[in-house]
């Protein structure tokens, strides 16, 4: 390819990454992203991707028309194969409206990873090797950008936007099979005017007919780069419901299962502490449950020990220790996602109420049954990373 052929090229892939980030004119794409887009969309769409220069979703006839706009004259089925091309690797959505309607739209940038990385990949691959080199890349100059501006992110954290919703893992102690004491506490005030209903991992499940199951992203992105995950060996742990449930499964990013193999499954997730995190529809908790991530604590970007960014959840819970019976084992602080419990100077546990995200994983592992959960309204828990100089 001519020098001349090359750099056109690469400006219609540095297009086609405006268009899926939406991004400026003037805004600088970084060169990661420009990167993940040549993989995910190849040379042979990168011109198809236009039609959505102006607008983000279309039905049938509505990108027929765009595409001729911008000079590029397709059959229906030519564009069925390109979109499907496209959605199977998280570039693309394509689902119908509750009228039936099929509508393609444009995803948003990050779940071209996430959905590639839910399958099962092969590490070996050469495009899956650089896909994780690019987001490992991005991960870092993310997260030295903060430390380099760790004041200024900081005096801005109440402005982070909460993405998803911890849920309690469990209502009954492991150790024991007691109950977890639930505490009622009206006192805190909640920033939202409604109060969210307290749900289990389960009894979502119990919502859905529609259920799939993908192998987590962020461990498996940590497993090609050669530090796979050292809390649990679990492979599928990514649930999506409804329709996300069908278009994962339609692409191959997971598959689907019943209800019985899903609670089996979040048993075993249970057991190796894995904390549940609740996707909702517009990142709206009031909407429905688009997926449950259920995250480790040495893979995910949000937990404590590889927080990349500042984070915001919501939470229903707090967790409580009861200092008479803590016996200082420090099981809790193991196991506790976001590192923030620690034995005081008399070897008591304590934990630090205002990162708590009420995940119940500590009282669910305490064998003493120490650690009961404090039932809030609707809570935002914004959580810095660790300064790092």
């Amino acid at each position: 390819m001519l020098k001349s052929d090359e750099k056109k090229l690469d400006e219609k892939f540095t297009n086609a990454a405006r268009i899926i980030t939406r991004a400026k004119p003037d805004d600088a794409i970084p060169e990661e992203i420009v990167g993940i887009i040549k993989i995910a969309v190849g040379e042979e769409n990168v011109d198809f991707l236009r039609a959505f220069e102006e607008k983000s979703s279309f039905t049938m006839e509505e990108l027929k028309d765009s595409l001729k706009k911008k000079g590029v004259e397709l059959t229906e089925e030519e564009i069925l194969v390109k979109v499907d091309a496209l959605a199977k690797n998280g570039v693309i959505m394509d689902q119908p409206t509750t009228d039936g309607i099929m509508i393609y739209r444009t995803l948003p940038f990050g779940r071209i990873f996430d959905y590639i990385f839910m399958r099962d990949i092969d590490i070996e691959d050469k495009d899956i090797k650089e896909l994780a080199r690019l987001q490992h890349s991005l991960h870092e100059k993310r997260k030295e950008s903060v430390q380099k501006n760790y004041d200024s992110y900081k005096s801005t954290i109440n402005k982070v936007r909460p993405i998803d919703r911890t849920v309690i893992s469990s209502f009954s102690n492991q150790a024991t099979g007691e109950e977890i004491e639930i505490i009622i506490d009206e006192t805190i005030e909640s920033p939202q005017e409604m109060i969210l209903p307290t749900q289990t991992v389960e009894e979502i499940i119990e919502k859905y007919d529609d259920i799939a199951v993908g192998s987590c992203y962020c461990r498996n992105h940590k497993r090609v780069l050669g530090d796979p995950c050292k809390q649990t060996n679990i492979k599928d742990t990514c649930f999506t419901f409804g329709k996300s449930a069908r278009h994962t499964a339609k692409h191959g990013f997971a598959r689907l299962i019943s209800k019985e193999e899903a609670r089996d499954l979040l048993a075993k997730i249970r057991d190796d502490g894995l904390v549940h995190k609740a996707m909702h529809l517009r990142a709206n908790p009031e909407l429905r449950e688009d997926a449950i991530c259920n995250c480790c604590s040495d893979c995910c970007p949000q937990g404590g020990g590889f927080m990349v960014r500042p984070i915001a959840n919501y939470s229903n819970f707090l967790s409580q220790i009861n200092q008479e019976l803590c016996i200082g084992c420090g099981t809790c602080v193991e196991k506790c996602h976001q590192l923030i419990i620690e034995l005081n100077e008399d070897g008591i546990a304590e934990r630090d109420e205002e990162r708590c995200i009420g995940c119940g994983v500590c009282a669910y592992f305490c064998p003493e049954n120490a650690i009961s959960m404090v039932k809030t309204p609707l809570r935002i828990v914004r959580i810095m990373p660790a300064r790092l100089n």
